[in-house]
């Protein structure tokens, strides 16, 4: 089952994401090499690719699990969420339908 996993970012941890980043970003490529990812990425705070200093105001990664335990476990489980950038992460079942 896909599921899709939110973070939300607290504010002014900008630098925590930044110094967690590289972590973050090796889990998602072992979910990507698993062909388990189908899409993952930030939201930035303002309307722009790059948002500079405002930063984000979170991020979105829609995964396949084998549960919703599993999601929970492997979010709970990310760097962001031990460096404390997110206050708070949602977890909820998804169906790709398009493209």
């Amino acid at each position: 089952m896909w599921y899709a996993i939110e973070g939300y970012d607290r504010s002014g941890t900008l630098a925590a994401r930044m110094a967690a980043r590289p972590e973050h970003i090796a889990r998602l490529h072992a979910l990507r090499d698993a062909g388990r990812l189908l899409l993952a990425g930030p939201c930035p705070a303002i309307d722009a690719e790059d948002p500079g200093p405002a930063g984000f105001t979170g991020s979105i990664v829609i995964a396949e699990f084998e549960a919703l335990d599993a999601a929970r476990a492997w979010a709970e489980a990310d760097p962001y969420v031990a460096a404390g950038v997110y206050e708070r992460v949602e977890i909820r079942p998804f169906r790709p339908v398009l493209p």
